[in-house]
C-alpha cells in the first residue's frame, strides 16, 4: 500500500488531495499547524473517504526546527514514503516579517521548509519503487516574481506578492535542480514535479494583512476561482497517475508541462538558490 505525506493538509487543496488519495487506497499522513483541527480533519477523512488508514503530525512549518522534527517523527512512526506533496505555503502581510530563526516568512514556509523536509526525507522516497514528489507552485511565479540575488530575502524593497512569486519562482528552481541530482545519480525510481493548481478559492491569504486595494481585488475575483477539488486535481493526477511515470523536473498546468518564466533564468542562479537554502537550513537544524 503507498504511502503519502500532505503538508498544510487540513483545508482547501491539501485537504482535497488527502481525500481523494485515501478514497485511491493509499496510506494518508497529513500535516497541520494544530493539534486538535489537524486530528479532526484526519477523522473527518477517514469518514468521507471510507479509509481508516489515515494518520497526522503536526508541525508549524515557517521553522526549521519544527521541520526536522517532523521528518524524524515521520521516520520514526512509518519508516515509508512513496510520495511527498509539499503543499504548504501562504502569501503573508504587507509589512515584512521574520520568524523565530531569522528568516522572513515568505521564503521560510514556501521555500526552506520544503526545501528542507524533502532533503530530510530523501531517503525514505529512494526506496519507494516509484517515489514522487510534488511542489505546489504558482503562477504568481510569472507575474510578480522579481528576484534581487543579492537580497534573497527582500530587506530592501519587500512586498508579499513579489516576496510570494520570488518564492514560487524559487521553488521550482529546486524542484528542477533536485531532479537534474537524481538523473546524475542515476535514480530513476524518484521523480519531482512543481503544479499551479490554479487561482482557488479557499482560505489561503484570508488571514494576510495586505491592505485595502489588495483585499478588494481578492474579494471580486473570489467568485471566478477554482474550487478546492479543481484545484487539487493535478496534484492528484502527479501522485497517483501512471501516465506521469519517469516525468521529472517539470512544472504542470492543467495536467499538462507548462512552460516555466525565463525571465530571471540561469543555472547558476538556480545553483545559487539551491546552494543558499542548503547553507541557511543546515546552519539552522545542525
Amino acid at each position: 500500500m503507498k504511502r503519502a505525506l500532505i503538508t498544510g493538509a487540513t483545508s482547501g487543496i491539501g485537504k482535497g488531495v488527502a481525500i481523494e488519495l485515501a478514497r485511491q487506497g493509499f496510506t494518508v499522513v497529513i500535516h497541520g499547524r494544530n493539534d486538535q483541527k489537524t486530528s479532526q480533519v484526519c477523522e473527518e477523512i477517514k469518514t468521507i473517504s471510507g479509509n481508516t488508514a489515515v494518520d497526522y503530525l503536526v508541525a508549524d512549518l515557517f521553522l526549521m526546527e519544527q521541520v526536522r522534527k517532523l521528518a524524524g517523527e515521520y521516520h520514526q512512526r512509518y519508516g515509508r514514503l512513496d510520495v511527498l506533496v509539499n503543499n504548504a505555503g501562504g502569501l503573508m502581510s504587507k509589512e515584512r516579517e521574520t520568524t523565530t530563526e531569522g528568516i522572513e516568512k515568505t521564503m521560510a514556509v514556501n521555500v526552506m521548509a520544503p526545501f528542507l523536509l524533502t532533503g530530510l526525507l530523501l531517503d525514505l522516497l529512494k526506496n519507494s519503487p516509484d517515489g514522487r514528489i510534488i511542489n505546489v507552485s504558482s503562477n504568481s511565479h510569472k507575474l510578480n516574481a522579481k528576484p534581487d540575488f543579492s537580497d534573497l530575502q527582500l530587506e530592501r524593497g519587500y512586498d508579499p506578492l513579489r516576496a510570494y512569486g520570488n518564492a514560487k519562482l524559487f521553488l521550482i528552481w529546486l524542484t528542477q535542480q533536485l531532479s537534474k541530482q537524481l538523473k546524475r545519480q542515476g535514480i530513476d525510481n524518484l521523480t519531482v514535479n512543481a503544479v499551479h493548481p490554479g487561482a482557488v478559492a479557499t482560505n489561503f491569504g484570508v488571514e494576510s494583512n495586505l491592505g485595502s486595494v489588495l483585499k478588494v481585488m481578492a474579494k471580486l475575483a473570489r467568485p471566478f476561482f477554482r474550487t478546492a477539488e479543481q484545484g487539487a486535481d493535478t496534484l492528484i493526477y502527479l501522485a497517483s497517475s501512471d501516465a506521469v511515470n519517469g516525468k521529472s523536473g517539470l512544472y504542470f498546468v492543467d495536467r499538462k508541462p507548462a512552460n516555466v518564466t525565463t525571465t530571471y533564468y540561469t543555472e547558476e542562479r538556480e545553483q545559487l538558490i539551491w546552494d543558499y537554502c542548503d547553507q541557511l537550513t543546515k546552519s539552522l537544524v545542525a
